[in-house]
């Protein structure tokens, strides 16, 4: 079993129309479980250190992460179109991957069988669409927006949302997401920065450095400590309550 103290790469069990080979970062919490389970769809430049860091904080809170590496069949190059015409179409391989991901951690002896799912950036809109498939709470940050909102979040699971104020690529975002939860009486927690961008979660920046300028520039990407302390804090009292049982 994987250290405690360490996010480690694990070969991960397939459902079919998964990516062969799946692989994803595993992050378990120390101490005795059971735990809840938590699927991490990471953001569109793949598992990195900060990805890897996103892990190990949900399992120092008390949770089993798994993060199914969705560009495991050539890396974000190869794969990144495919992945996001999948987030369009709402089913795919990737999607395939993140059910992957939550049976395996639905399988282990430690899970007690509650599973959340959490993303960030990309990762974000595939969260808001896995809030149908199957998950007991979801967690949307800067993820986009499905295009008919009210039909693919009908029957959804409780979900949280984080968006920055900043973000010029998903202005009015919250606000739409918040009246169609409403709407759809779904259980929710939807909130906007009005000092955050893009990514504010990262503790650090992300992605190539020749293209952090115009990303900064562009949608406002990049740290917000202040913003991000309150947004987890709200994440980890949304996922207490819906993921651990009462008592």
């Amino acid at each position: 079993m994987p250290n405690p103290a360490e996010a480690q790469t694990i070969d991960i069990p397939t459902v079919q129309g998964a990516s062969p080979g799946l692989t994803g970062v595993l992050a378990v919490p120390a101490g005795p479980g059971p735990w809840p389970g938590v699927v991490l769809v990471h953001e569109a430049f793949g598992i990195n250190d900060v990805m890897r860091r996103q892990a190990q904080r949900m399992a120092d809170a008390g949770y089993l992460a798994l993060m199914p590496d969705l560009f495991t069949n050539g890396g974000a190059r190869k794969c990144l179109t495919e992945t996001f015409r999948a987030l369009t179409a709402g089913e795919g391989k990737a999607f395939a991957d993140i059910e992957s991901a939550r049976q395996a951690l639905i399988a282990r002896v430690d899970c007690t069988g509650a599973v959340g799912v959490i993303g960030f950036c990309m990762g974000g809109g595939f969260a808001l669409v896995a809030a149908t498939k199957g998950f007991d709470a979801a967690s949307a940050n800067y993820g986009r927006l499905p295009k008919e909102i009210d039909a693919a979040l009908a029957g959804a699971c409780p979900i949280i949302g984080s968006y920055g104020g900043t973000d010029k690529s998903l202005r009015g975002a919250a606000a739409r997401l918040d009246g169609a939860l409403t709407r759809l009486g779904v259980p929710h927690d939807v909130k906007e920065y009005p000092e955050a961008g893009h990514a504010f979660l990262n503790e650090e920046e992300t992605g190539p450095p020749i293209m952090r300028f115009a990303l900064k520039r562009i949608i406002g990407a990049g740290p917000n400590p202040e913003a991000a302390a309150d947004a987890w804090r709200r994440i980890d009292d949304f996922f207490a309550e819906h993921l651990t049982p009462a008592g």
